[in-house]
């Protein structure tokens, strides 16, 4: 879904309850690969149900932005999308928090990107750094590998889109 990579890169986390009570899981945790059981999409046990989606407040000073790419405009899919959260003073990333869509079959955490990011300046060699560490290893199906290019520079234009509206 649209709404879960930038709800992944705000660090939200899923309430659930059942009928052994109730549990918090971080959105990270909570889609699950594919694997032996790609019927199964989550980690929601039977008969739980989600209460609530908790969005933990930013740090003061925080800027967000999130970019979907498709092939039209319509409802469809998105090809590739990137949610990005930074902290940026005097022209130093503080925080970052980084998630990309489309170039897996759950949200996905860009951990090594947001390594790259925090501490770094924020320009553009350092956003393009990121986008390489974010999509390293990447091993894209036949026929999709044009999509981690397209996520490089999705992510890079989210980023560089966040930057700019705190210069």
């Amino acid at each position: 879904s649209d709404v879960a990579v930038p709800l992944t890169a705000l660090d939200t986390i899923v309430h659930v309850q059942g009928a052994d009570g109730a549990r918090s899981i971080p959105l990270t945790e909570f889609y699950l690969p594919p694997g032996d059981t790609p019927h199964v999409e989550n980690v929601l046990r039977h008969g739980e149900l989600i209460t609530a989606i908790e969005i933990p407040l930013l740090a003061e000073g925080a800027r967000s932005h999130y970019i979907k790419v498709r092939d039209r405009v319509s409802y469809e899919f998105a090809l590739t999308s990137a949610g990005v959260a930074l902290v940026i003073e005097d022209g130093l990333i503080r925080q970052a928090r980084v998630a990309l869509g489309g170039v897996g079959t759950i949200p996905w955490r860009a951990w090594d990107a947001e390594d790259v990011l925090r501490g770094a300046r924020a320009d553009a060699g350092v956003f393009r750094s990121a986008a390489e560490a974010a999509l390293e290893g990447a091993r894209p199906l036949p026929g999709t590998a044009f999509k981690v290019e397209l996520a490089k520079r999705t992510l890079v234009r989210t980023l560089e889109t966040v930057a700019g509206a705190l210069s």
